[in-house]
């Protein structure tokens, strides 16, 4: 049976399976287990009993090994009665299990999340050809995930993203200049523009105002949204001409610096929960995606750890 003891005895193992290190997630366990406790007594003390809180058969799992559970759906993906297999549980454990732990995992990513510091200067270097973009910014992109086709024909035109030929959901992320996951919008239908999503998550106005925000071509008007002006996208070809030599190089620069937050979404997507096909019919979509947002912070923080060590 796949239990913590018996994982975290091999430590390969157990980052495969999780995509922690066992440090990281006995940090993890740390933060969560308390509220999973006090989130357990208040649900038993809803009606009358007539035993005391704590009488009755335990749980077949431990708290430590529910968080466990629930990370490796996460993280692997399997269908319940798989992941029921491997811990010794029934498949409805597994359900009751991840419906508990994956709303405190989200709680705990959120906590992971803080916006940039207007007073911490992040650039390393300054291109001359970027001279005109604030020094603190957030990187913007988002991502889709495929979705069960609904049988409602108007829903699954709703959900029909062109793009992508499919139907999905759409997730936005916003990091900073080292990668670290910052804000995690409400998911959205899969045709929803970027800019579209960007305005209804409100995330401009929650920034510092020397604070700006970049994005790809997807964001182009981010500017006229940012409370003082401060958002960049890059410079689209003029209609009918040549693209000018300096808008190239200048789009080459600011490529440079987004880069980042591909990268931070292709840590996520690591997580096969936000990879193959959504399986809980867009239930919960949003606390997926914020609970991995906060696991790949953890490593994130581990690795910037090391470098500065």
């Amino acid at each position: 049976m796949l239990r913590y003891t018996a994982l975290s005895a091999h430590p390969r193992v157990f980052l495969s399976m999780t995509g922690l290190h066992v440090a990281d997630f006995d940090a993890l366990v740390a933060a969560v287990l308390p509220a999973l406790r006090r989130a357990d007594h208040a649900r038993r003390s809803q009606r009358p009993r007539q035993r005391a809180v704590g009488g009755g058969h335990p749980y077949e799992l431990s708290g430590r090994d529910q968080i466990l559970l629930t990370v490796v759906w996460l993280r692997q993906y399997p269908i319940h009665e798989v992941l029921a297999y491997l811990f010794g549980v029934s498949d409805s454990t597994v359900s009751r299990v991840i419906h508990r732990v994956l709303p405190l995992l989200e709680q705990a990513g959120r906590d992971t999340m803080r916006l940039p510091d207007p007073g911490k200067k992040h650039r390393r270097t300054l291109d001359a050809l970027l001279a005109d973009l604030p020094e603190v910014v957030v990187i913007i992109d988002s991502f889709e995930q495929r979705v069960q086709r609904p049988s409602n024909r108007q829903a699954a035109d709703d959900l029909y993203s062109g793009k992508k030929k499919q139907h999905t959901l759409k997730s936005q992320v916003a990091v900073d200049e080292e990668g670290r996951i910052v804000d995690v919008a409400e998911s959205a239908r899969g045709p929803t523009a970027d800019i579209t999503l960007l305005e209804q998550s409100g995330l401009l106005d929650r920034l510092a105002p020397e604070v700006g925000a970049m994005g790809d071509l997807g964001y182009v008007g981010i500017d006229k949204l940012h409370p003082t002006g401060l958002g960049a996208a890059p410079r689209k070809k003029p209609r009918g001409q040549p693209r000018p030599a300096a808008d190239g190089a200048y789009n080459t620069a600011f490529s440079r610096r987004r880069i980042v937050v591909e990268h931070s979404i292709g840590q996520l997507r690591r997580f096969q929960s936000l990879t193959q096909t959504d399986r809980q019919q867009r239930r919960g979509h949003t606390a997926r995606v914020r609970a991995v947002a906060g696991l790949v912070n953890r490593r994130l923080d581990r690795r910037q750890g090391r470098c500065a060590a």
